[in-house]
């Protein structure tokens, strides 16, 4: 069955002719796909993949309660095509998000090559991971009764092993990772629309402040972390404790230091040296970590004035306090 929106694709697969960068396209000729002219594509793509029970499905819903064009299990050898038609039947920006994954017996031998096909054709192209705890994948195999696609016959542990081996170099070149470990789909579904709704066009660099504990683990999607547990502590003062960094006592308390003015002035201006080269380098996500002890007032009030730095008209910024709720 095929929704309005979510398209399950059923069609066979077809072989996609292997094409050098430089080879001019012609548009008429069969079994070769063209390539616009133009230096902006009017699509822009999100590709959703990762482990098997992570979560793609729900993501992909929340995809399309954004509005995305939305596409699970398309065949890989079928990706350029479908961008190419959708290009041309666009006169408007259009945002495509499609789950792509191992249920697909030849995505693990294409999927590196197209990709790289589809970016020298000039497609905004986003690899969006989601992945979680082995033991909590083996739970929701086991709750939904589902046999894992790489061991249908098999150990469910088994084939999550197999199946991470695989993915060990789409996992490293994601443009995002997504640890779905501690979300029910509700969770999830809001995690994603954070992370996408805001956001005006696809090839623009997003970059992601966040603040976390690091009593509960360092984010492991993390480009930069800056540790701020040498600043003067405002849980160590009673009236302070029992409120977080974004109260207005918080910030003057922690802003107003001499350590943590020197600190900024240092980590801004580092900021502003690599900011520019990450988005020269084309990159889509940027994620900023600050750190904390609990997460909950140093990094908290340093993330918020980050954010006050580095957000400008042209610019996309996201903030998150990771676990400014887990501790009172």
């Amino acid at each position: 069955m095929v929704g309005a929106k979510t398209h399950r694709a059923l069609h066979k697969e077809r072989e996609v002719t292997d094409i050098s960068p430089q080879t001019k396209f012609q548009k008429d000729a069969p079994g070769v796909i063209s390539v616009s002219d133009n230096s902006v594509k009017l699509v822009q793509t999100v590709v959703i993949t990762g482990m098997s029970g992570s979560g793609k499905s729900t993501a992909l819903k929340a995809f399309e309660d954004m509005a995305y064009y939305c596409v699970d299990n398309l065949p890989i050898a079928l990706l350029p095509e479908f961008l190419f038609l959708t290009e041309n039947a666009s006169t408007m920006p259009t945002r495509v998000a499609l789950v792509m994954d191992v249920r697909e017996k030849s995505f693990l031998d294409q999927y590196q090559s197209i990709f790289t096909q589809i970016k020298e054709q000039g497609f905004h192209l986003e690899i969006l991971f989601l992945d979680a705890k082995d033991e909590v994948l083996v739970q929701r195999f086991s709750q939904t009764r589902r046999r894992h696609p790489l061991k249908p016959r098999g150990n469910v542990l088994e084939g999550i092993n197999v199946e991470r081996e695989h993915l060990i170099g789409l996992r490293e070149c994601a443009d995002k990772l997504f640890d779905t470990s501690d979300f029910n789909v509700h969770q999830l579904r809001h995690g994603i629309i954070r992370l996408y709704s805001p956001r005006k066009r696809l090839d623009q660099l997003v970059i992601h402040i966040m603040s976390f504990g690091f009593k509960y683990g360092v984010p492991a999607d993390a480009n930069l972390v800056l540790d701020v547990r040498f600043l003067p502590n405002p849980y160590f003062e009673p009236k302070l404790r029992p409120l977080n960094g974004c109260a207005h006592e918080v910030l003057n308390y922690v802003l107003e230091k001499e350590d943590t003015i020197e600190f900024l002035n240092h980590a801004e201006g580092l900021l502003k040296f690599l900011i520019p080269k990450y988005r020269n380098e084309g990159k889509s996500y940027l994620v900023i970590a600050v750190g904390c002890t609990g997460g909950r007032h140093r990094s908290v009030a340093i993330v918020e004035h980050l954010k006050e730095i580095f957000t400008g008209p042209d610019d996309e910024v996201i903030v998150t306090h990771r676990d400014l709720e887990l501790e009172g």
